[in-house]
């Protein structure tokens, strides 16, 4: 709860005091979390691992793998 303890503010002043410290009560909380690890399912490693490209007339189209 926050409570003007001197003055008299404006509503004005009263909302922008506010928006300031919402703003900040949420930066402090974006930096606490630490980021999600990246999923499984995306490691380069997988991809390379399962598909091989195989020698041919096309291989040279093969060799684009998507990540």
């Amino acid at each position: 709860m926050i409570r003007v303890i001197r003055g008299n503010p404006t509503p004005e002043e009263l909302a922008a005091a506010l928006t300031v410290v919402q703003a900040r009560v949420r930066a402090s909380g974006a930096e606490a979390a630490p980021p999600e690890p990246p999923a499984a399912w995306s490691a380069p490693g997988r991809v390379v691992r399962d598909r091989l490209p195989q020698p041919g007339p096309r291989s040279w189209a093969r060799t684009y793998w998507p990540g």
